[in-house]
């Protein structure tokens, strides 16, 4: 397999200790919930509630992290997004002062369109997919001068994702896997290299999006067809630079789940636990409720709060 080398472009230690260091107090320490054996499959689970997360996804830290890392003299800021990053962006630029485009596809849920705008930012609906969102927050940028903040292929983003890593340190035992959705592959890169040689990091996507698998597969970055339930989520169609090479370099596994899948864990989660999750934040869970063999106690980080969520 051909190597996928962006070395130069994946955050070392000390990015990650300064993105932990710099997001102390700013943004929330997620608890975890200890499930028995039984509940969810034969070996006891650990759920990382990252749904409590500010803007209700764990995309507030790499948003946060960015938006203070930004160059001297940025005078505003400008995102793509299918939702939870855009909230993410707009919650970040919003405590720095600084104005925010937030740049969507025409389809974004309207739950999360109100959230954009709810923290203050100008929302721009673009007709067709994220590729065409990114593309006019680009163009937006060259020409307003705007400090564009990348879903999850840009180091400081992935930084800030790796802060939810760092915690779970200090909250499970090595060894366990942890599971995480995976779209675009900021969280799992960043979680991937907050637990490298602790736990092993398994990406789940959902069967209708495998950007992630597919790349692997393909031992370089391709673009992916993606539909499905957790596609404002999850749906990116090119998996990120620093993603694919982090997966590679670490060897890491990726895990597809169908849609009924997803949608059956959303049930359980609210039904159960009362616990309102997004399709793409019910992913991770849904390997388990598949009846997936994944090692001892494993841990999963719910994330997205944001709708469409089944109550």
């Amino acid at each position: 397999m051909e190597a996928i080398d962006q070395a130069d472009v994946i955050p070392g230690r000390a990015e990650l200790a300064a993105a932990m260091e710099r997001l102390a107090g700013k943004v929330r320490r997620t608890p975890t919930l200890d499930l028995p054996a039984g509940d969810l499959s034969p070996v006891p689970v650990t759920l990382k509630l990252e749904m409590l997360q500010h803007t209700g996804s764990f995309k507030a830290r790499g948003a946060l992290n960015a938006v203070l890392t930004a160059p001297a003299g940025t005078r505003s800021i400008c995102a793509a997004s299918g939702g939870n990053h855009g909230a993410a962006v707009a919650w970040a630029a919003a405590r720095a002062g600084l104005p925010a485009h937030v740049f969507v596809p025409a389809t974004v849920p309207a739950a999360k369109a109100a959230l954009i705008e709810g923290y203050g930012a100008t929302l721009h609906r673009i007709d067709g997919f994220y590729a065409d969102a990114l593309a006019a927050s680009h163009a937006h940028a060259q020409e307003h001068g705007a400090h564009h903040v990348d879903a999850y292929d840009a180091p400081a983003v992935v930084a800030g994702q790796s802060t939810l890593g760092q915690e779970l340190t200090e909250q499970i035992e090595p060894g366990r896997p942890v599971l995480v959705g995976c779209g675009g592959g900021g969280l799992f890169s960043g979680v991937s290299l907050a637990l490298e040689g602790r736990n092993p990091v398994v990406a789940v996507e959902p069967a209708a999006a495998p950007t992630l698998t597919r790349t692997l597969e393909a031992g370089q970055v391709v673009d992916v067809d993606v539909s499905g339930v957790a596609v404002d989520s999850l749906g990116a169609r090119r998996a990120g630079d620093i993603a694919a090479a982090v997966a590679q370099r670490l060897g890491s596994t990726t895990l597809l789940v169908p849609d009924e899948a997803i949608i059956q864990t959303q049930l359980y989660l609210w039904s159960n636990l009362r616990l309102a999750v997004e399709p793409g934040g019910a992913t991770a869970l849904a390997a388990v409720l598949s009846g997936e063999s994944l090692g001892r106690h494993p841990v999963v980080v719910l994330s997205g709060a944001n709708g469409p969520a089944l109550r």
